[in-house]
């Protein structure tokens, strides 16, 4: 086995954006190979999603993207506002208008089978890591696509009732 280095450590880290502790224990698990120790940190990324499933996420945000004439908004919630606030969670909101306005899905069962933005992975896929990373419960309540300029006030509540 390859000695962890901290700069191993830090190299995960920087790739996932999950804790330092987290990254190490995966690298060791992985004895010191970067590629297993990413495929361990989802595998248990997905066992944290699980956990959390049951969960209450009422807090978060609505977002909305225009893009030339397409137009989206999204409500993406948290268990606490405390991660609406976070930088990491508002990256990945904007990532999620981006893929809705570039793959145009019919609903939310389409948009999480949806490649996500610039990756291999799937939306899916992608926020079961954000759960992982953040440490809550996420969920992507509703979304709306219009491929017209997109109304003002009344009209923008109105599309996503």
């Amino acid at each position: 086995m390859a000695a962890i280095t901290a700069k191993d450590v830090a190299a995960l880290r920087a790739k996932t954006g999950i804790g330092m502790m987290e990254c190490k224990k995966a690298l060791v698990e992985a004895e010191g190979d970067m590629e297993k120790a990413l495929k361990v940190l989802r595998e248990r990324g997905l066992a944290v999603a699980a956990k959390k499933e049951g969960r209450i996420a009422a807090d978060g945000i609505v977002d909305i993207m225009k893009d030339g004439d397409v137009s989206a908004m999204i409500e993406v919630n948290s268990e606490t506002d405390f991660v609406a606030k976070n930088a990491t969670f508002r990256e990945f909101v904007d990532s999620l208008l981006k893929t809705i306005i570039a793959e145009n899905p019919a609903d939310i069962d389409a948009l999480l089978a949806s490649k996500y933005l610039d990756t291999n992975l799937t939306v899916s896929e992608k926020l079961k890591e954000m759960i992982f990373q953040i440490g809550e419960k996420i969920n992507i309540r509703r979304f709306v696509r219009q491929s017209a300029p997109l109304d003002t006030g009344e009209g923008i509540i109105e599309l996503l009732r």
